[in-house]
C-alpha cells in the first residue's frame, strides 16, 4: 500500500502521547501506515539495487532494512520512546563500516541519499587518497554527482583545508570529514506519489558512480 498523510500524522502522533502503553493499542495503524509502505517500497527498490550491485541486501523487515520506531532508551533515558523519523537503508551488511543507500522521511522532511552517517577515519583516508589520485572511480564520482538532480555533500568540513593547492571541487570533498550524498526533497508530499519508487530508484542509479567510488575507498581501507 502507498504512504498517505495517516502515515505522517501517526508518526507525528505516537511522539507526542510518547506512551508504550498507547504505541500497542495502535500496534495496528503503526504496522498498517508506517511499516507496510516501507516495506512495499523496499521490494520496489530492490530490483534497481540488484543492478547497482547484487551484493546489496533489501529485506522489508524491521531491524533489517526497515528502521525501528522505537529508541533505544538505555543511550538517553530523557529522549522520547518513539522517533517521528523513519529510514530505509539498503547495503551489503551492516555495522562493518559500508557505505549505503538511504532514504528519510519524517512529518517534516524527505531526503535520500547514498553514504555514510559516520565515515571511518581509515576509509576517509582510503578516499581522499583516490582523489588525489585521480582515480578512475573518483573522476566518475565527480562527474556523476555533478549531474543536475538536487544532490549535495552533507557539509560538515575542517574549518582549515588540509589540501590548499587541490582544485576547489576537490577540496569540498577532500576536507569533509565524512561522505554523504544527500537530496533534499522540497516538498514532503512526494512521499504519496504512485511514482515515488521510480523516482528513488532512478535517482539512485544516476549516482551509483559516486556509491562505487564509496565501496572502493572501504575495499582499499585497511580491515581490523
Amino acid at each position: 500500500m502507498p504512504f498517505t498523510e495517516d502515515t505522517l500524522d501517526f508518526l507525528a502522533l505516537n511522539r507526542v502521547m510518547n506512551s508504550r502503553e498507547w504505541f500497542h493499542e495502535h500496534r495496528a495503524e503503526y504496522e498498517k501506515l508506517v511499516v507496510e509502505p516501507m516495506a512495499d517500497l523496499v521490494l520496489e527498490l530492490a530490483p534497481a539495487m540488484a543492478e547497482i550491485d547484487p551484493a546489496i541486501v533489501c529485506i522489508p523487515r524491521v531491524g533489517k532494512s526497515i528502521s525501528r520506531i522505537w529508541r533505544d532508551t538505555r543511550r538517553g533515558p530523557g529522549l522520547p520512546i518513539y522517533r517521528d523519523v523513519m529510514w530505509i537503508t539498503l547495503l551489503r551488511e551492516k555495522y562493518i563500516g559500508l557505505p549505503g543507500y538511504w532514504l528519510e522521511f519524517s512529518p517534516r522532511a524527505l531526503r535520500w541519499g547514498c553514504g555514510w552517517y559516520q565515515t571511518p577515519p581509515e576509509v576517509m583516508e582510503a578516499a581522499r587518497e583516490l582523489i588525489l589520485a585521480g582515480d578512475v572511480s573518483w573522476e566518475a564520482a565527480k562527474k556523476a554527482a555533478g549531474q543536475n538532480r538536487g544532490f549535495v555533500l552533507e557539509n560538515e568540513m575542517y574549518k582549515r583545508t588540509r589540501h590548499p593547492d587541490a582544485p576547489a571541487e576537490e577540496r569540498m570533498w577532500l576536507d569533509q570529514k565524512s561522505l554523504c550524498l544527500t537530496h533534499d526533497e522540497p516538498e514532503v508530499t512526494l512521499l504519496y506519489s504512485p511514482r515515488l519508487a521510480e523516482r528513488i530508484a532512478g535517482d539512485f542509479r544516476a549516482i551509483a558512480p559516486v556509491y562505487r567510488f564509496f565501496i572502493r575507498a572501504w575495499e582499499r581501507a585497511p580491515k581490523g
